[in-house]
């Protein structure tokens, strides 16, 4: 084992040390990155290409719309809740390990997940595809950060791979329109088994070992602590919105509070914390990062009712449904690279604070849609041509606020912010847009409607089409009718409300960051000296 500061030949590539920071990487570590590129891809694919299938898989299971909410959020929840200790865990036992053990253990329970014959069981395999892939996104990012001595080769090197989640979200609903079209709903949860089994044979090979000798113990009060603040939160959150005001989610609201008040009190007595807080210090990180908590929020809570109204409100098939996403994921590349090209002329802020107004106009476009095909589709693709450049620019303005040698803590906290941030989105969006359709199927239900087909209809739109079927034909046809109106109306308000969160975000990034400058990380405020570059010095590395 070898010090960062000295690499090994065969982990650092054939080329010599460069005025940008250390020695060049060779073949092995771009041969690693891409091989480190597959989990990240994964990971957002993962929680999209299951939008597709909640159709298939309500019809299959029949999930109450509370388990729905559930089988497609705790996914997302886990892997928020868990991200911060998983990288703390792999400073001690070695990121490649941790990274290995995760690709396993999410392997095998997407193999449960697509065999899942309740939604018992279900819910049970995404929690622990939540788990593992907490394990996957801290240790590919620190290590692509040992892999790439040189500077300027570790900035291609994650900007690449921070362009796979926007690839990753692109493909997602092509790739599980297609799978869907041929196989069960299940078959979309055994797409990253070969991906993990890939991971599994090059990483050994591959990717060097990191540790952190000077970590200290894993603190595992902190650890419980984080968790539950996050998920009596939700909790308490869900059932406040579905059922109204209660004695139990309440108290599960002001237990997750209380738990997050004692983990961050305690992060300040911490030699070794698992959140620096002195990051929120910098204005930069603070509405950076509320930004995109914000975007997150929207994206995955809006995505999952425009899937559904492509498919039960507008009758596309699952694979139809992926090729009309595909204009925003063309539209969110393109405004990618636009602003790239941006920041030569205009600062940061302004041309963030452009996209997330552009996001705004399109969650706008897509309330004003109803069942107008044409504007919904439009609405989507400008809606994700503002997402993805607000994503990539402050997901860089977050790292690049901190110091080199709290950058790691920095992406660890924005990633956490991302995910966390996403999930929160399914659950409060989708509580929202469910208590709608069910206050509109209820008030709006043919009264002739016999209660065997009434109680399934309030239910989920899916359930509400399956109990038409078994209806005569005039009533089927208004029951159908009722469910899609009810369901394109809950779509309705929750993009109101995406589009003036998107739109007060705008705002307070603009206004709140237009002193920074193009390359520039301070804040406008911050007059300390520019930290020394940073070379890894506390961590070990291996072949």
């Amino acid at each position: 084992m070898t010090s960062a500061s000295t690499p090994e030949p065969d982990a650092t590539g054939p080329g010599n040390a460069t005025e940008s920071g250390g020695p060049r990487a060779g073949a092995r570590e771009w041969l690693g990155l891409a091989v480190l590129a597959l989990p990240a891809m994964l990971i957002v694919m993962d929680m999209t290409v299951l939008h597709l299938a909640v159709p298939h898989l309500s019809a299959d299971l029949g999930p109450t719309g509370n388990e729905l909410l559930w089988i497609t959020d705790i996914y997302g929840f886990l892997v928020a809740g868990f991200l911060i200790t998983m990288g703390n865990l792999g400073d001690r036992i070695g990121r490649r390990k941790l990274l290995l053990a995760g690709a396993g253990a999410f392997a095998a329970a997407s193999v449960l997940a697509a065999y899942s014959s309740s939604p018992e069981t279900l819910i049970t395999a995404r929690a622990l595809l939540g788990l593992a892939g907490a394990t996957l996104m801290p240790s590919t990012l620190s290590l692509l950060r040992v892999m790439f001595l040189d500077e300027r080769q570790r900035t291609i090197a994650i900007s690449a791979w921070m362009m796979c989640f926007t690839v990753g979200a692109s493909i997602g609903p092509l790739v599980g329109g297609v799978v869907l079209e041929h196989y069960w709903w299940g078959s979309v949860f055994l797409i990253g088994v070969p991906v993990m089994a890939l991971l599994l044979v090059l990483g050994p090979v591959l990717l060097p070992e990191y540790k952190s000798p000077s970590a200290g113990k894993l603190d595992l009060a902190s650890s419980v602590l984080s968790l539950a603040a996050v998920l009596p939160v939700v909790y308490g959150i869900k059932q406040l919105t579905r059922d109204g005001l209660g004695v139990l989610p309440v108290l599960a609201l002001l237990v997750g509070v209380a738990a997050g008040v004692v983990f961050l009190r305690r992060q300040r007595t911490l030699e070794d914390p698992f959140i620096d807080l002195e990051l929120f210090h910098e204005a930069r990180f603070r509405v950076s990062l509320g930004a995109l908590a914000t975007l997150s929020f929207v994206m995955f809570g809006i995505n999952l009712f425009i899937v559904q109204s492509l498919q039960l409100v507008h009758g596309l098939s699952p694979l139809e449904a992926g090729l009309w996403s595909l204009p925003g994921s063309l539209g969110g590349v393109a405004g990618a690279t636009a602003a790239i090209a941006a920041l030569r002329w205009v600062r940061p802020a302004y041309v963030m604070a452009a996209v997330l107004a552009l996001a705004a106009l399109g969650a706008l476009l897509v309330a004003l849609a109803g069942r107008d095909f044409a504007l919904l589709v439009t609405g989507l693709a400008v809606m994700s041509t503002g997402i993805a450049p607000a994503l990539n620019l402050g997901t860089d303005m977050v790292v690049g606020s901190a110091p080199p040698e709290r950058a790691g803590a920095a992406s660890a906290v924005s990633e956490t912010s991302n995910e966390f941030g996403g999930a929160l989105g399914l659950a409060v969006l989708g509580s929202i847009g469910t208590a709608v359709y069910r206050a509109r199927v209820e008030e709006n239900a043919p009264a002739d409607l016999p209660a065997s087909a009434a109680e399934p209809a309030q239910d989920t739109l899916a359930k509400a089409l399956s109990a038409a079927q078994e209806l005569p034909g005039a009533l089927a046809g208004r029951l159908a009718d009722t469910a899609r109106e009810a369901f394109t109306s809950g779509l309705t308000v929750i993009a109101l409300v995406a589009a003036l969160l998107v739109a007060v975000s705008a705002v307070l990034v603009g206004t709140m960051l237009r002193h920074v400058r193009p390359n520039d990380g301070n804040d406008g405020n911050d007059e300390r000296e520019p930290a020394a570059p940073d070379r890894t010095d506390a961590a070990t590395r291996t072949g």
